[in-house]
Protein backbone atom coordinates (compact mmCIF):
# COMPACT_ATOMS: atom_id res chain seq x y z
CA UNK A 1 0.00 0.00 0.00
CA UNK A 2 1.34 3.45 -1.13
CA UNK A 3 1.61 6.35 1.22
CA UNK A 4 -1.14 8.63 -0.47
CA UNK A 5 -3.25 5.29 0.10
CA UNK A 6 -2.44 5.25 3.53
CA UNK A 7 -3.35 8.73 4.07
CA UNK A 8 -6.49 8.66 2.45
CA UNK A 9 -7.39 5.61 4.49
CA UNK A 10 -6.51 7.70 7.64
CA UNK A 11 -8.30 10.66 6.65
CA UNK A 12 -11.40 8.78 5.99
CA UNK A 13 -11.51 6.39 9.24
CA UNK A 14 -10.61 9.32 11.20
CA UNK A 15 -13.71 11.72 9.02
CA UNK A 16 -16.06 8.42 10.60
CA UNK A 17 -14.67 8.74 14.00
CA UNK A 18 -15.15 12.83 14.09
CA UNK A 19 -18.45 12.27 13.25
CA UNK A 20 -19.36 9.79 15.66
CA UNK A 21 -18.09 11.15 17.99
CA UNK A 22 -19.69 14.46 18.16
CA UNK A 23 -23.01 13.02 17.06
CA UNK A 24 -22.96 11.19 20.37
CA UNK A 25 -20.95 15.22 22.12
CA UNK A 26 -23.12 17.92 20.51
CA UNK A 27 -26.02 16.95 21.63
CA UNK A 28 -25.93 17.06 25.15
CA UNK A 29 -23.76 20.69 24.61
CA UNK A 30 -26.37 22.96 22.35
CA UNK A 31 -29.99 23.80 21.75
CA UNK A 32 -31.30 21.44 19.15
CA UNK A 33 -31.26 23.46 16.48
CA UNK A 34 -27.93 25.25 17.00
CA UNK A 35 -26.28 21.24 17.67
CA UNK A 36 -28.40 20.35 14.20
CA UNK A 37 -26.02 23.22 12.34
CA UNK A 38 -23.16 22.39 13.58
CA UNK A 39 -23.57 18.97 12.99
CA UNK A 40 -24.43 19.40 9.58
CA UNK A 41 -20.93 21.55 9.10
CA UNK A 42 -18.94 18.25 10.65
CA UNK A 43 -21.05 15.82 8.42
CA UNK A 44 -20.20 17.22 4.73
CA UNK A 45 -16.57 18.63 6.14
CA UNK A 46 -15.74 16.69 9.44
CA UNK A 47 -12.33 17.97 9.96
CA UNK A 48 -12.92 21.50 8.92
CA UNK A 49 -15.90 21.75 11.04
CA UNK A 50 -14.22 19.44 14.06
CA UNK A 51 -11.45 22.53 14.36
CA UNK A 52 -14.03 25.35 13.98
CA UNK A 53 -16.24 23.67 16.71
CA UNK A 54 -12.60 23.60 18.91
CA UNK A 55 -12.93 27.14 18.34
CA UNK A 56 -15.74 28.50 18.64
CA UNK A 57 -18.21 25.58 19.08
CA UNK A 58 -18.28 25.68 22.95
CA UNK A 59 -19.57 28.42 24.99
CA UNK A 60 -17.91 27.52 28.70
CA UNK A 61 -15.21 29.23 30.17
CA UNK A 62 -12.13 27.54 31.42
CA UNK A 63 -12.12 25.85 34.58
CA UNK A 64 -9.57 28.33 36.32
CA UNK A 65 -11.90 31.73 35.67
CA UNK A 66 -14.55 28.90 36.93
CA UNK A 67 -12.23 28.29 39.98
CA UNK A 68 -11.67 31.58 40.94
CA UNK A 69 -15.40 33.05 40.79
CA UNK A 70 -16.24 29.83 42.99
CA UNK A 71 -13.47 30.98 45.32
CA UNK A 72 -14.70 34.55 45.74
CA UNK A 73 -18.11 33.49 46.60
CA UNK A 74 -16.75 31.44 48.75
CA UNK A 75 -14.72 33.97 50.52
CA UNK A 76 -17.95 35.82 51.16
CA UNK A 77 -18.98 35.94 54.61
CA UNK A 78 -22.42 36.92 55.63
CA UNK A 79 -21.69 40.45 55.82
CA UNK A 80 -20.36 41.34 52.45
CA UNK A 81 -22.80 39.07 50.88
CA UNK A 82 -25.52 41.52 51.46
CA UNK A 83 -25.08 43.27 48.06
CA UNK A 84 -26.95 40.47 46.81
CA UNK A 85 -29.77 40.37 49.34
CA UNK A 86 -30.48 44.20 50.21
CA UNK A 87 -33.95 44.58 51.65
CA UNK A 88 -34.98 41.34 49.90
CA UNK A 89 -37.76 40.40 52.80
CA UNK A 90 -39.60 43.77 51.87
CA UNK A 91 -40.50 42.68 48.33
CA UNK A 92 -43.59 42.10 49.19
CA UNK A 93 -45.41 45.11 49.11
CA UNK A 94 -45.17 44.93 45.08
CA UNK A 95 -48.12 43.21 43.43
CA UNK A 96 -48.00 39.42 43.27
CA UNK A 97 -46.99 38.70 39.29
CA UNK A 98 -43.94 41.64 39.55
CA UNK A 99 -42.82 39.66 42.92
CA UNK A 100 -43.09 36.22 40.83
CA UNK A 101 -40.65 37.94 38.39
CA UNK A 102 -38.34 39.25 41.14
CA UNK A 103 -37.75 35.54 42.19
CA UNK A 104 -36.88 34.95 38.69
CA UNK A 105 -34.46 37.63 37.90
CA UNK A 106 -33.35 36.61 41.89
CA UNK A 107 -32.68 33.13 40.35
CA UNK A 108 -30.95 33.41 37.45
CA UNK A 109 -28.33 36.04 38.78
CA UNK A 110 -28.36 35.87 42.58
CA UNK A 111 -29.51 39.80 42.91
CA UNK A 112 -32.65 40.43 44.78
CA UNK A 113 -35.35 43.67 44.26
CA UNK A 114 -33.83 46.78 45.64
CA UNK A 115 -36.29 49.84 46.77
CA UNK A 116 -34.68 53.08 48.08
CA UNK A 117 -33.19 54.22 44.61
CA UNK A 118 -33.24 56.85 42.70
CA UNK A 119 -32.17 57.61 39.49
CA UNK A 120 -31.52 60.28 36.24
CA UNK A 121 -31.94 58.86 32.72
CA UNK A 122 -28.72 60.01 30.40
CA UNK A 123 -29.34 60.15 27.13
CA UNK A 124 -26.45 61.79 25.01
CA UNK A 125 -22.76 61.29 25.43
CA UNK A 126 -21.48 64.33 25.94
CA UNK A 127 -23.89 64.60 29.20
CA UNK A 128 -22.88 61.46 30.13
CA UNK A 129 -19.08 62.01 30.45
CA UNK A 130 -19.66 65.20 31.97
CA UNK A 131 -21.54 63.85 34.63
CA UNK A 132 -19.43 60.67 35.74
CA UNK A 133 -16.59 63.33 35.40
CA UNK A 134 -18.29 65.55 38.44
CA UNK A 135 -18.94 62.75 40.05
CA UNK A 136 -15.27 61.29 39.51
CA UNK A 137 -14.12 64.90 40.89
CA UNK A 138 -15.79 64.60 44.18
CA UNK A 139 -14.41 61.31 44.41
CA UNK A 140 -13.18 60.62 48.17
CA UNK A 141 -12.31 56.92 48.54
CA UNK A 142 -12.76 54.66 45.17
CA UNK A 143 -13.50 55.08 41.55
CA UNK A 144 -14.42 51.53 40.11
CA UNK A 145 -14.75 51.20 35.83
CA UNK A 146 -15.72 48.40 34.22
CA UNK A 147 -16.45 49.30 30.10
CA UNK A 148 -16.60 47.64 26.54
CA UNK A 149 -14.68 50.62 24.87
CA UNK A 150 -12.68 53.09 26.44
CA UNK A 151 -11.24 55.92 24.25
CA UNK A 152 -9.41 58.98 25.34
CA UNK A 153 -10.63 61.84 22.73
CA UNK A 154 -12.03 65.64 22.80
CA UNK A 155 -15.51 64.43 24.59
CA UNK A 156 -13.36 61.93 26.95
CA UNK A 157 -10.81 64.19 27.84
CA UNK A 158 -12.62 65.70 30.77
CA UNK A 159 -13.14 62.48 32.20
CA UNK A 160 -9.68 60.88 32.10
CA UNK A 161 -8.40 64.51 33.43
CA UNK A 162 -10.81 63.49 36.43
CA UNK A 163 -9.10 59.88 37.00
CA UNK A 164 -5.80 61.34 37.20
CA UNK A 165 -7.61 64.32 39.41
CA UNK A 166 -8.88 61.74 41.55
CA UNK A 167 -5.47 59.46 41.64
CA UNK A 168 -3.09 62.34 43.03
CA UNK A 169 -5.41 62.90 45.47
CA UNK A 170 -5.70 59.60 46.78
CA UNK A 171 -8.49 57.67 45.69
CA UNK A 172 -8.21 54.41 44.49
CA UNK A 173 -8.50 54.52 40.86
CA UNK A 174 -9.85 51.21 39.14
CA UNK A 175 -10.39 50.79 35.64
CA UNK A 176 -11.18 47.18 33.74
CA UNK A 177 -12.02 47.34 30.21
CA UNK A 178 -12.66 44.67 27.23
CA UNK A 179 -9.36 43.29 26.20
CA UNK A 180 -10.96 43.27 22.61
CA UNK A 181 -13.18 46.05 22.64
CA UNK A 182 -10.75 48.71 24.12
CA UNK A 183 -7.88 47.41 22.35
CA UNK A 184 -6.86 51.29 20.36
CA UNK A 185 -6.97 52.52 24.49
CA UNK A 186 -4.77 49.47 25.85
CA UNK A 187 -2.25 50.26 23.34
CA UNK A 188 -1.97 54.41 22.97
CA UNK A 189 -3.63 55.22 26.36
CA UNK A 190 -3.66 52.92 29.04
CA UNK A 191 0.71 53.26 30.07
CA UNK A 192 -0.47 57.41 30.54
CA UNK A 193 -2.99 56.20 33.15
CA UNK A 194 -1.07 53.55 35.29
CA UNK A 195 2.22 56.38 35.43
CA UNK A 196 -0.81 58.64 37.15
CA UNK A 197 -1.42 55.83 39.47
CA UNK A 198 -4.38 54.13 38.24
CA UNK A 199 -4.71 50.86 37.78
CA UNK A 200 -5.99 49.50 34.18
CA UNK A 201 -6.84 45.68 33.59
CA UNK A 202 -7.74 44.16 30.23
CA UNK A 203 -10.66 41.42 30.61
CA UNK A 204 -10.75 38.27 28.50
CA UNK A 205 -7.35 38.92 26.89
CA UNK A 206 -8.10 36.96 23.77
CA UNK A 207 -6.34 34.16 21.98
CA UNK A 208 -7.24 32.83 18.71
CA UNK A 209 -5.02 29.39 18.79
CA UNK A 210 -3.55 29.62 22.02
CA UNK A 211 -5.43 29.61 24.98
CA UNK A 212 -4.53 29.96 28.75
CA UNK A 213 -5.69 29.13 31.90
CA UNK A 214 -7.82 31.99 32.02
CA UNK A 215 -9.00 33.00 28.52
CA UNK A 216 -11.83 31.71 26.48
CA UNK A 217 -12.99 31.46 23.16
CA UNK A 218 -11.93 34.48 21.00
CA UNK A 219 -15.48 36.33 20.81
CA UNK A 220 -16.29 36.19 24.28
CA UNK A 221 -16.47 39.23 25.46
CA UNK A 222 -17.25 40.97 28.51
CA UNK A 223 -19.84 43.79 27.21
CA UNK A 224 -20.76 45.48 30.67
CA UNK A 225 -20.61 49.24 31.36
CA UNK A 226 -20.63 49.62 35.05
CA UNK A 227 -19.06 53.25 36.99
CA UNK A 228 -19.18 53.11 40.54
CA UNK A 229 -18.00 55.69 42.93
CA UNK A 230 -17.59 55.18 46.54
CA UNK A 231 -19.73 52.82 47.07
CA UNK A 232 -22.18 55.65 46.63
CA UNK A 233 -23.38 56.22 43.34
CA UNK A 234 -23.40 54.32 40.12
CA UNK A 235 -23.96 54.17 36.13
CA UNK A 236 -24.95 51.40 34.17
CA UNK A 237 -26.33 51.57 30.46
CA UNK A 238 -25.63 51.64 26.78
CA UNK A 239 -22.98 54.20 26.64
CA UNK A 240 -18.95 53.57 26.05
CA UNK A 241 -16.61 55.88 26.83
CA UNK A 242 -15.81 57.28 23.41
CA UNK A 243 -17.43 60.37 21.40
CA UNK A 244 -20.65 60.10 19.88
CA UNK A 245 -19.73 58.88 16.23
CA UNK A 246 -17.47 56.26 17.10
CA UNK A 247 -14.79 57.76 15.21
CA UNK A 248 -16.80 57.87 12.50
CA UNK A 249 -17.73 54.18 12.15
CA UNK A 250 -20.81 54.65 10.38
CA UNK A 251 -20.37 57.48 8.14
CA UNK A 252 -20.13 60.32 10.91
CA UNK A 253 -23.77 59.27 12.27
CA UNK A 254 -24.26 59.93 16.20
CA UNK A 255 -24.61 56.74 18.83
CA UNK A 256 -28.06 57.47 20.60
CA UNK A 257 -27.65 56.04 24.00
CA UNK A 258 -29.15 55.64 27.89
CA UNK A 259 -27.91 55.32 31.14
CA UNK A 260 -29.02 55.31 34.21
CA UNK A 261 -27.17 57.49 37.01
CA UNK A 262 -28.65 56.03 40.26
CA UNK A 263 -27.90 56.12 44.17
CA UNK A 264 -29.15 53.88 46.70
CA UNK A 265 -28.85 50.56 47.34
CA UNK A 266 -28.72 48.96 43.89
CA UNK A 267 -25.49 50.68 43.65
CA UNK A 268 -23.43 48.38 45.84
CA UNK A 269 -24.93 45.70 43.48
CA UNK A 270 -22.78 47.17 40.83
CA UNK A 271 -20.49 47.45 42.86
CA UNK A 272 -20.47 43.49 43.52
CA UNK A 273 -20.41 42.89 39.80
CA UNK A 274 -17.43 44.70 39.55
CA UNK A 275 -15.91 43.34 42.41
CA UNK A 276 -16.71 39.53 40.98
CA UNK A 277 -15.04 40.58 37.17
CA UNK A 278 -11.62 42.13 38.94
CA UNK A 279 -11.34 39.74 41.24
CA UNK A 280 -11.37 36.87 38.11
CA UNK A 281 -8.81 39.08 35.98
CA UNK A 282 -6.40 40.35 38.93
CA UNK A 283 -7.49 38.01 42.22
CA UNK A 284 -7.53 40.72 44.13
CA UNK A 285 -9.95 40.78 46.84
CA UNK A 286 -12.00 44.27 46.72
CA UNK A 287 -14.16 43.52 50.03
CA UNK A 288 -13.54 46.69 52.51
CA UNK A 289 -16.48 48.54 54.16
CA UNK A 290 -15.45 51.60 52.02
CA UNK A 291 -16.13 49.58 48.84
CA UNK A 292 -19.55 48.16 50.55
CA UNK A 293 -20.76 51.41 52.92
CA UNK A 294 -23.82 50.11 54.53
CA UNK A 295 -27.19 50.70 52.18
CA UNK A 296 -28.88 54.51 52.05
CA UNK A 297 -32.10 55.11 51.23
CA UNK A 298 -32.06 57.75 48.57
CA UNK A 299 -35.47 57.70 46.76
CA UNK A 300 -38.61 55.38 45.68
CA UNK A 301 -37.51 54.06 42.56
CA UNK A 302 -37.42 49.84 42.50
CA UNK A 303 -34.58 48.41 40.94
CA UNK A 304 -33.42 44.97 40.46
CA UNK A 305 -29.78 44.14 38.59
CA UNK A 306 -29.41 40.72 36.73
CA UNK A 307 -25.89 39.73 35.50
CA UNK A 308 -25.40 37.24 32.67
CA UNK A 309 -23.14 35.37 30.86
CA UNK A 310 -21.70 32.67 30.43
CA UNK A 311 -20.42 31.92 33.98
CA UNK A 312 -23.91 31.69 34.11
CA UNK A 313 -25.85 27.84 33.91
CA UNK A 314 -28.70 29.99 31.90
CA UNK A 315 -29.20 32.28 29.48
CA UNK A 316 -30.34 35.18 32.28
CA UNK A 317 -31.65 37.74 30.04
CA UNK A 318 -32.96 35.99 27.28
CA UNK A 319 -34.55 33.86 30.20
CA UNK A 320 -36.37 37.31 31.83
CA UNK A 321 -37.37 38.80 28.52
CA UNK A 322 -39.46 36.00 27.14
CA UNK A 323 -40.87 35.33 30.55
CA UNK A 324 -42.05 39.52 30.61
CA UNK A 325 -43.34 39.06 26.87
CA UNK A 326 -45.69 36.06 28.29
CA UNK A 327 -46.63 37.89 30.85
CA UNK A 328 -47.48 41.11 28.80
CA UNK A 329 -51.11 42.32 28.60
CA UNK A 330 -51.23 45.31 26.38
CA UNK A 331 -47.68 46.69 25.10
CA UNK A 332 -44.54 46.20 24.96
CA UNK A 333 -41.62 48.25 22.94
CA UNK A 334 -38.18 46.92 22.34
CA UNK A 335 -35.12 49.35 21.33
CA UNK A 336 -32.07 47.35 19.93
CA UNK A 337 -28.98 48.06 17.90
CA UNK A 338 -28.91 44.57 16.70
CA UNK A 339 -32.20 41.94 16.58
CA UNK A 340 -31.06 38.16 15.77
CA UNK A 341 -33.89 36.48 17.49
CA UNK A 342 -33.45 33.17 18.62
CA UNK A 343 -36.58 30.66 18.50
CA UNK A 344 -37.26 31.39 22.07
CA UNK A 345 -37.67 34.72 21.90
CA UNK A 346 -39.34 34.88 17.99
CA UNK A 347 -41.92 32.59 19.41
CA UNK A 348 -42.97 34.65 22.30
CA UNK A 349 -42.88 38.08 20.44
CA UNK A 350 -45.68 35.83 18.20
CA UNK A 351 -47.15 34.92 21.35
CA UNK A 352 -48.03 37.45 22.35
CA UNK A 353 -49.25 39.23 19.64
CA UNK A 354 -51.49 36.59 19.23
CA UNK A 355 -52.72 37.05 22.75
CA UNK A 356 -53.45 41.16 21.85
CA UNK A 357 -50.68 42.36 22.76
CA UNK A 358 -49.06 45.22 20.83
CA UNK A 359 -45.47 45.17 20.09
CA UNK A 360 -43.15 47.62 18.71
CA UNK A 361 -39.66 47.09 17.86
CA UNK A 362 -37.72 49.73 17.33
CA UNK A 363 -34.05 49.25 15.51
CA UNK A 364 -31.87 52.20 13.92
CA UNK A 365 -32.72 51.79 9.84
CA UNK A 366 -28.51 51.99 9.25
CA UNK A 367 -26.93 49.86 11.30
CA UNK A 368 -23.09 49.92 11.91
CA UNK A 369 -22.17 46.58 11.38
CA UNK A 370 -23.42 45.51 7.70
CA UNK A 371 -23.83 41.70 8.33
CA UNK A 372 -25.53 41.87 11.48
CA UNK A 373 -28.00 44.85 9.74
CA UNK A 374 -28.55 42.56 7.18
CA UNK A 375 -29.20 39.41 8.89
CA UNK A 376 -31.75 41.30 11.15
CA UNK A 377 -33.92 41.84 8.25
CA UNK A 378 -33.90 38.37 7.60
CA UNK A 379 -36.56 38.33 10.72
CA UNK A 380 -38.97 41.09 8.75
CA UNK A 381 -40.93 39.00 6.97
CA UNK A 382 -41.84 36.82 9.95
CA UNK A 383 -41.98 39.03 12.54
CA UNK A 384 -44.55 41.70 10.34
CA UNK A 385 -46.84 38.71 9.38
CA UNK A 386 -46.86 37.95 13.01
CA UNK A 387 -48.08 41.79 13.73
CA UNK A 388 -45.22 43.03 15.47
CA UNK A 389 -44.63 46.75 14.27
CA UNK A 390 -41.24 47.09 12.81
CA UNK A 391 -39.73 51.19 13.36
CA UNK A 392 -36.98 52.16 12.04
CA UNK A 393 -34.50 54.67 14.07
CA UNK A 394 -33.65 57.70 11.08
CA UNK A 395 -31.93 60.19 13.56
CA UNK A 396 -28.74 58.33 13.86
CA UNK A 397 -27.38 55.10 15.32
CA UNK A 398 -29.67 53.88 17.89
CA UNK A 399 -27.77 52.00 19.96
CA UNK A 400 -30.10 51.92 23.58
CA UNK A 401 -31.01 48.39 24.47
CA UNK A 402 -34.52 48.92 26.61
CA UNK A 403 -37.96 46.93 26.72
CA UNK A 404 -40.64 48.57 28.93
CA UNK A 405 -43.64 45.57 29.28
CA UNK A 406 -47.27 47.25 30.31
CA UNK A 407 -47.02 50.48 32.66
CA UNK A 408 -45.52 48.75 35.77
CA UNK A 409 -41.74 46.63 34.10
CA UNK A 410 -39.50 47.82 32.56
CA UNK A 411 -35.51 46.31 31.27
CA UNK A 412 -32.10 48.90 30.90
CA UNK A 413 -28.60 47.54 30.51
CA UNK A 414 -26.22 46.72 27.88
CA UNK A 415 -27.47 43.59 26.41
CA UNK A 416 -28.78 43.87 22.97
CA UNK A 417 -31.75 41.36 21.75
CA UNK A 418 -29.29 38.87 20.08
CA UNK A 419 -27.51 35.21 20.32
CA UNK A 420 -24.29 37.09 21.07
CA UNK A 421 -25.78 39.27 24.18
CA UNK A 422 -27.67 36.06 25.60
CA UNK A 423 -25.37 33.60 25.02
CA UNK A 424 -21.78 34.95 24.41
CA UNK A 425 -21.17 38.32 26.01
CA UNK A 426 -20.96 39.32 29.75
CA UNK A 427 -24.24 41.71 30.44
CA UNK A 428 -25.31 43.61 32.65
CA UNK A 429 -29.05 44.87 32.89
CA UNK A 430 -31.54 46.26 35.54
CA UNK A 431 -35.11 45.66 35.99
CA UNK A 432 -37.35 48.74 37.01
CA UNK A 433 -40.57 47.98 38.61
CA UNK A 434 -43.72 50.05 39.27
CA UNK A 435 -45.33 52.51 37.07
CA UNK A 436 -42.63 55.92 37.66
CA UNK A 437 -39.52 53.70 36.47
CA UNK A 438 -41.57 52.11 33.56
CA UNK A 439 -42.57 55.64 32.45
CA UNK A 440 -39.03 57.29 32.49
CA UNK A 441 -38.12 54.81 29.91
CA UNK A 442 -41.24 54.83 27.60
CA UNK A 443 -40.83 58.57 27.23
CA UNK A 444 -37.26 57.73 25.84
CA UNK A 445 -38.97 55.39 23.48
CA UNK A 446 -41.71 57.03 22.27
CA UNK A 447 -38.63 59.74 21.30
CA UNK A 448 -37.47 56.74 19.55
CA UNK A 449 -40.55 55.76 17.77
CA UNK A 450 -41.52 59.38 16.42
CA UNK A 451 -38.14 59.26 14.84
CA UNK A 452 -38.54 56.61 12.53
Amino acid sequence: MTLAMLLYSAYEISSIAIRLVMLCYIPLKHTPSTATAWLLAIYFWPWPGFLLYSLFGSTSLPQERIDRHETLLRSLDEDKRMFRRIFDEEAHWLPDELVRFGALGRKLGDMCITRGNDFLLIDREEAFIRSLAADVENAQRSVHLLFYIFARDAVTEPLFRALEGAAARGVACRVLVDALGAKPFLKRDAERLRAAGIRVEKALPPRLLRRTPTTARYDLRNHRKIAVIDGRVGYTGSHNVTEPSYGGKAKGLLWRDLTLRLVGPVVLQLQGVFMEDWFVETREMLLSDEAFPAPEYAGEAVVQTVPSGPSYPWQNYQRLVVSALHSAKKRVVITTPYLIPDDELLHALETAVLGGVRIQLVIPEKSDQFLVGNAAKAYFDALLEAGVEICLFQDGILHSKTMTVDNDLAFLGTSNFDIRSFALNFELNLVLYGRGETEAIRKAQDVYIASS
